[in-house]
């Protein structure tokens, strides 16, 4: 008769004396020290980190006083760690010389990973359209990943955790409206070239919702037709170029013929340029102080003028 020692499994010294606070304390999450070249950015992550002001002042805070705030990362397949939130940190970790920084690292799979990644950095209070528009439509794709696939464009989606559809709840969490949720979404349908003129401000946002329904050849053939005529479509001639291009009659022609229009807003505008201000005033003033200063100056005119009159 064989013996059944061999299947015997003998409990260690530690776990014998362990304690049951010892014990739940080896589960707890910890802060490790990971080194800087370990830490992955997150696939596909769509906020921007750059070197600007606000980075320079989070590199001398970290310069004097470390990472205060963990990071989140997940272990990476490939080796190293990919980070979940603290992308920041981690460049100004790299601009301050530091080799390591505080992380916690977390067993996530890519839904939840997403929907951390999106959260933490939802609350800034600056984002961009791009910025916003990406992060929408991963961290619902995510909370469908939890209920119905549907396509990102059409609201039909339940969420089996709540019985709500996932629009809904991302609407309530974000502080916007279903609608709005989706026209973000939307824009990331545009080209690069023309959604980095979404971020820059010189196409809006309704606007940029109706392009985006251009096919992407014809955004290539606009993004060439506002650089020919100078000038970017208003909301009703975005609408004219998604009816045309809908009806399949939008051409270079088309394109050029309503972006040579004069718009109502350019009639009434007077433009100058800052070159020609900006011998008038000190180099310190932004272009803020000098509308506000000459603002100033046409009222104090305004005045004088009417004062002359009455006398």
């Amino acid at each position: 008769m064989k013996s059944s020692a061999r299947n015997i499994k003998l409990t260690s010294v530690d776990e014998l004396f362990a304690t049951e606070e010892t014990r739940t304390d080896d589960q707890r999450e910890k802060v490790q020290e990971i080194p800087l070249d370990q830490l992955h950015p997150f696939k596909n992550h769509p906020f921007h980190v750059k070197d600007d002001e606000v980075m320079a002042d989070t590199v001398k805070s970290v310069k004097e006083y470390g990472v205060l705030v963990p990071a989140i990362a997940r272990p990476d397949g490939a080796g190293g760690y990919e980070l979940v939130s603290g992308h920041r940190r981690h460049r100004a970790s790299q601009l301050a010389e530091k080799e390591t920084m505080p992380v916690i690292v977390r067993n996530l799979d890519d839904d939840a990973a997403t929907i951390i990644m999106v959260d933490s950095n939802l609350q800034r209070e600056s984002l961009l359209p791009s910025e916003r528009a990406f992060a929408y439509k991963m961290k619902l794709e995510a909370m469908n990943h939890q209920g119905t696939r549907a396509d990102l464009t059409c609201s039909q989606v339940g969420n089996k955790l709540e019985g709500r559809k996932s629009s809904e709840i991302l609407a309530e969490q974000v502080g916007q409206s279903k609608n709005q949720i989706f026209r973000f979404i939307r824009l990331t349908e545009l080209i690069p070239e023309l959604l980095d003129m979404v971020d820059e401000r010189k196409i809006a946002i309704n606007p940029a919702y109706e392009i985006s329904f251009l096919k992407k050849d014809e955004q290539v053939q606009l993004l060439d037709a506002m650089d020919a005529e100078q000038a970017t479509p208003s909301f009703s001639q975005a609408q004219r170029l998604k009816k045309f291009s809908q009806e399949g009659k939008l051409t270079w022609e088309s394109m050029s013929a309503i972006m040579s229009e004069e718009k109502k807003t350019d009639i009434d505008r007077v433009t100058l340029k800052r070159d020609t201000l900006r011998k008038y005033f000190p180099e310190s003033y932004t272009p803020q102080r000098m509308e506000q200063t000459i603002i100033k100056l046409l009222e104090k005119w305004h005045r004088q003028r009417q004062q002359s009159q009455e006398r």
